[in-house]
């Protein structure tokens, strides 16, 4: 069920969502809500290996793309693209047309399943580095928030070792703080109690 979302001049959410309503309606009901659902967790993984370098909000605009150049963010589909999909992709103006991120997408897709294959789930495997709960942080301001952490560094690590690509730490904490495995919703924002800040963390 989608959150109700307040209204009014008086309402204070993170200010990097700006204005942009498409950035504010993900700000207000995606950013930072726990996720183990392996296809969404995929599809935040291809998502912010093709931001890298761009805006977010260049991505969250071509994101209906994604999904229907993408399969739906089918792992297991992904993970069969061949040459001439990837050729086809490259054709596609609807994504970011980056012969090194589409093959990053399919390279991934392929490692996503092994460690479903080893771990059951990969919301198990990836949860398992903050074990299993949200890490609720109390930050002042948008310039306090990190951009990385030991957390997402160890995660990196490790999905390097599994073989995935474009999952660096920095990238890696954006999909931390995209699924909810931190709660890095700044204090004054209206998001910030409603997705569990002010408790402590385990």
């Amino acid at each position: 069920m989608e959150p109700d979302v307040p209204t009014g001049q008086d309402v204070k959410r993170c200010a990097w969502s700006g204005s942009e309503p498409l950035y504010r309606q993900y700000h207000d009901r995606e950013w930072g809500v726990p996720v183990h659902d392996d296809r969404l967790l995929f599809e935040f993984l291809v998502l912010e290996g093709a931001q890298a370098g761009l805006s977010w909000l260049t991505i969250l605009r071509k994101r209906t793309a994604y999904r229907e150049a993408f399969a739906g963010f089918r792992p297991e589909k992904v993970a069969r693209f061949d040459s001439a999909r990837i050729e086809k992709l490259l054709a596609n103006p609807g994504i970011v047309r980056n012969r090194l991120k589409i093959q990053s997408a399919i390279t991934n897709a392929r490692a996503f399943l092994r460690v479903q294959d080893e771990f059951g789930s990969f919301a198990s495997y990836q949860w398992s580095f903050v074990r299993g709960r949200t890490r609720q942080n109390a930050w002042p301001s948008m310039g306090a928030v990190p951009s990385s952490s030991p957390e997402a560094e160890a995660l990196s690590r490790d999905l390097k070792k599994c073989g995935f690509t474009f999952v660096g730490p920095t990238i890696c904490y954006a999909h931390m703080q995209a699924v909810g495995m931190v709660n890095d919703h700044t204090v004054d924002c209206f998001r910030w109690r409603e997705l569990g800040g002010g408790q402590a963390s385990s």
